[in-house]
């Protein structure tokens, strides 16, 4: 009878399909819950070569407080800029062992990311050209990293780290470290306003890479299906003179994920694998960095994010926004800087000079649901403000689901 009992309770589970997790096994994913997405600048990032390593290996307050970020907010999936790539890993190593995996003040829980993604930047990368026009290659500081390949004393400065809770399929990621400008058709090609002629002769102008660090790919196999994660961190659209080589970067840099995700041939988008053309028509996507453009404020060539936020492929959803933010603006206005766009849509903090702006962006693609989405900037005050300074940027977030 016992042998009948125990058959037929078997034969039940079985037959309803009834899951039962033994100690050990994984939790079971549950298909209908919201995926969050998240950009953080971190500027972990030092002028010397190994520098990060040596900071992450000792105790570093920075980066405990950009711990402390990530486990209160707790993405699912999240890019980092400015965190300097090293060949062997170890920052990124450091990084994870030592501050994400323990408990940081004014944090949550311990947050471990089983998968990541990381490769090689522009960014103090020697070009071997003038690329900056002052009739000389290389040097040292600045001038040297006026003409790498992105502005960088090292290379690997202010390089990329995305970490993932979900696999990530690394033999179909796609880098667009080595694209050509001249490539993208329409280039803005700088030109000297006072000749009327290119600022950099055709000798450096058909070697010049537009990718100021690099453009990524990386294919993400989540819960509910494989999300493209493109990331990038586009210069900043100053520091440069009349010929405006850096604003024209930036806007190009901007437009090149126009051109991923829009339909059509595209032979001249091949990537560093030798493989050719845009995204498929079907794929589903995040964009997301530090993309150093301002929809509104700023020295940014303006129509270049926003005709990226109004691309047919990017998901129309609300702003994010902050309390801390907006106080910050409101602040930098007091003193009489002018600032046109909304003060709670700023997402970083860069002095009375500059002000606050909005350069962070999560941006999905059509065929996902939008959920909610915030900007991690605490009002003044509260406990979580003390831990939201580790960086001039602050962590942008979106929840979303198909």
């Amino acid at each position: 009878m016992l042998k009948l009992l125990m058959s037929a309770l078997l034969l039940a589970l079985v037959s309803g399909c009834v899951q039962v997790n033994v100690h050990g096994d994984p939790p079971a994913q549950d298909d209908a819950a919201p995926l969050r997405v998240a950009a953080y600048n971190a500027s972990l990032y030092t002028a010397e070569a190994g520098g990060l390593v040596r900071q992450l290996a000792g105790d570093s307050g920075q980066a405990r407080k950009i711990a402390a970020v990530l486990q209160r907010v707790r993405p699912d999936l999240v890019l980092l800029n400015e965190f300097d790539y090293d060949p062997a890993h170890r920052a990124a190593d450091l990084f994870q062992q030592d501050y994400l995996q323990v408990a940081q003040a004014g944090g949550g829980q311990p947050l471990h990311y089983p998968y990541r993604y990381l490769a090689p930047v522009n960014t103090g990368v020697p070009s071997g050209l003038d690329l900056d026009g002052d009739r000389s290659v290389g040097g040292a500081g600045r001038a040297g990293g006026n003409d790498a390949w992105g502005y960088g004393l090292h290379p690997g400065q202010y390089g990329m780290l995305v970490l993932s809770k979900y696999p990530i399929d690394d033999a179909a990621a796609r880098t667009f470290q080595l694209l050509r400008w001249r490539d993208l058709p329409g280039a803005l090609r700088p030109l000297d306003p006072a000749s009327g002629k290119p600022f950099h002769p055709d000798e450096v102008w058909n070697q010049l890479r537009l990718s100021s660090k690099s453009h990524w790919d990386v294919p993400v196999q989540t819960p509910h299906g494989t999300l493209h994660f493109l990331v990038s961190h586009p210069t900043p659209p100053v520091f440069d003179g009349p010929e405006d080589r850096n604003g024209r970067r930036n806007a190009d840099e901007i437009r090149l994920w126009r051109e991923y995700i829009s339909p059509g041939d595209k032979p001249w988008l091949c990537d560093d694998q030798g493989q050719c053309g845009g995204l498929a028509p079907d794929a589903r996507f995040v964009i997301a960095g530090d993309l150093n453009n301002d929809p509104i404020d700023g020295s940014g060539r303006h129509e270049a994010i926003i005709e990226l936020l109004e691309h047919p492929r990017v998901l129309r959803q609300r702003t994010p926004r902050s309390e801390g933010g907006a106080q910050t603006a409101r602040g930098y206005a007091a003193q009489g800087l002018t600032m046109r766009g909304s003060p709670a849509h700023v997402t970083g903090d860069f002095g009375p000079r500059t002000g606050a702006m909005r350069l962070d962006y999560v941006l999905p693609s059509t065929g996902f649901a939008f959920i909610d989405n915030g900007v991690f900037w605490p009002a003044r005050g509260t406990a979580d403000a003390a831990i939201a300074d580790g960086s001039d940027h602050r962590l942008v977030w979106i929840d979303i689901r198909p």
